[in-house]
C-alpha cells in the first residue's frame, strides 16, 4: 500500500525514490512491515467496528481461507493460542454472527467453523478498499512479474510457517 509520501509523489508525477538494490534485506524487510503495518491498520478498524479483537479478524480469515473445513484445535494451532483462547475467540465470533459451529455428521465431537454468509457481506464492504488497492497495484505489472511476485509471497509465507517463535519450542 502506498505511504502518503508515495501518494504525494505520484500526484506530482515524480515515482517513489527506489531501494538501493532490488535484492537488498532491508528494502524487503521494511517493505514487508509497510504491508503488514497497513493490513494491520484495516483489521483493527474492522475488529473495532464490529466489537471484535485483532485476534478474532485473523481467526475469521484462517477460516476463509482455510482449505478443508476449520476446527478449533486447527484454529488453535494456526493462531497459536491456548485452548481456553481459541474457545473464547469462537464464542465472541458465534456471538457476534460472524461464525457457526457445525458438528460433524459422522463423528459429533468434531466440530466444523464455518464463516457465516451474512458475516461474509460485511467483511467485503470492509475490505473492499483493500481489494480495490490491491487491484491498483496489481495492474502496474505483467502478467509474467506478477507470476514471480506471488511465488516470492508464496515462499514467505511458507518460510514464515516454519519459524517457531523463542519460548514455544
Amino acid at each position: 500500500m502506498a505511504t502518503a509520501n508515495d501518494r504525494e509523489l505520484h500526484a506530482r508525477g515524480d515515482q517513489p525514490e527506489a531501494p538501493e538494490a532490488p535484492t537488498d534485506l532491508h528494502a524487503f524487510a521494511v517493505r514487508l512491515r509497510r504491508v503488514n503495518g497497513e493490513i494491520n491498520r484495516l483489521v483493527h478498524a474492522f475488529a473495532g467496528d464490529h466489537g471484535l479483537h485483532a485476534t478474532d479478524v485473523q481467526a475469521l480469515a484462517a477460516i476463509l481461507d482455510a482449505d478443508e473445513p476449520m476446527t478449533p484445535k486447527r484454529l488453535r494451532e494456526h493462531l497459536g493460542l491456548t485452548s481456553g483462547a481459541v474457545t473464547a475467540c469462537v464464542d465472541r465470533l458465534e456471538r457476534a454472527g460472524h461464525i457457526r459451529r457445525v458438528r460433524e455428521s459422522a463423528d459429533r465431537r468434531v466440530v466444523h467453523l464455518h464463516y457465516a454468509a451474512d458475516a461474509r457481506s460485511a467483511a467485503r464492504t470492509h475490505f473492499r478498499p483493500l481489494a480495490e488497492a490491491t487491484e491498483a497495484a496489481r495492474s502496474r505489472f505483467t502478467a509474467d512479474e506478477l507470476t514471480v511476485v506471488l511465488r516470492f509471497l508464496t515462499a514467505m509465507c511458507e518460510e514464515l510457517s516454519a519459524i517457531t517463535p523463542p519460548g514455544r519450542r
